[in-house]
């Protein structure tokens, strides 16, 4: 059936998605710079900076900003990130998660515990990337630190962009995995057959909001100003 004849609830806000997609442009010129000073074969990357100097000036202040949409996108979302019972349980049934034996796991809320481990992964790693990143930020913070603790932040730095790239590949993976993951960020609504079958919990919370059971489109204006635009544009896939 297609999706604009389905009736369909809001997932994620304006907000929300736009705070996503900057976090992902921030990461990927990070990511990508990053590995053009780490090992000389992807010196090329630097090209999109506009070669190695501006990289090498651009690089920490693209750091900071994808710190600052961090803390505003995990500090909403922490609610809906914390473990619960039923995500252990989840956890224990990988083999159904890995064969599609969706009928078989328990109901999960917002994000299911794949998602939560993506979301503290992060909250570990980008605060880490920061606090060494500023220790060896020339020229303005470097020559505060003896050159020791530059080498081990230098060393820190790098495995911690290690675990946040594999972390974001893994996140990629599994939104096109997921069938409607990736159109819940594109464009905020997902089905209400989506919902029901992938965050039952999610979904019957938001049944007690007559705009979410209605499908109204509308709600996407609204869920800056309002209480409920709050709980639905709080948000790692679909």
């Amino acid at each position: 059936m297609n999706f604009r004849k389905q009736k369909t609830m809001l997932r994620y806000g304006p907000g929300t998605r736009a705070n996503h997609w900057a976090m992902a442009g921030a990461f990927i010129l990070l990511a990508l710079s990053g590995l053009a000073f780490f090992h000389p074969p992807f010196f090329f990357f630097t090209d999109m900076l506009g070669g190695p100097v501006w990289s090498r000036i651009l690089h920490p202040f693209i750091g900071v900003v994808l710190f600052v949409l961090f803390v505003i996108i995990a500090v909403r979302q922490l609610k809906y990130n914390l473990l619960m019972k039923n995500d252990v349980q989840w956890m224990r049934q990988m083999g159904d998660v890995l064969n599609n034996r969706d009928e078989k796991l328990p109901p999960i809320g917002k994000y299911n515990p794949g998602q939560k481990m993506v979301y503290w992964a992060l909250i570990l790693c980008i605060p880490v990337l920061l606090i060494t990143g500023v220790i060896m930020w020339r020229p303005w913070f470097a020559g505060f630190f003896p050159i020791p603790l530059i080498r081990v932040a230098s060393l820190v730095h790098a495995l911690a962009a290690f675990i946040a790239i594999a972390t974001i590949i893994v996140h990629v993976y599994a939104a096109i995995w997921v069938k409607g993951s990736i159109k819940a960020m594109t464009r905020g609504r997902v089905t209400h057959a989506w919902a029901k079958h992938h965050h039952p919990l999610w979904y019957e919370e938001e049944m007690k909001d007559p705009s979410q059971r209605a499908g109204d489109e509308n709600a996407s204006e609204r869920d800056t100003t309002s209480h409920h635009g709050d709980r639905h544009d709080s948000r790692t896939s679909g």
